[in-house]
């Protein structure tokens, strides 16, 4: 399983920095980048929720699932 997080798109699309949108939600930079690269293990409903907040948003713009190739 694979799941995309596509932070850097959504962060295009309503023209917001990354460290702008982490003055809005109160995260650091590099907690945020961790997230927008993929490489995050895990993520809080609250760290989510005020992502989407902000980004005007839902869950499923930031997060999408793929499932592995099976061959």
């Amino acid at each position: 399983m694979s799941l995309i997080v596509h932070l850097d798109v959504m962060l295009a699309k309503r023209k917001m920095s990354l460290s702008e949108l982490s003055e809005r939600v109160g995260i650091t930079i590099a907690n945020l980048s961790v997230l927008k690269t993929g490489k995050a293990k895990a993520v809080r409903f609250s760290t989510l929720d005020a992502i989407c907040r902000e980004l005007e948003c839902q869950p499923g713009d930031l997060i999408e699932y793929q499932p592995d190739d099976p061959n």
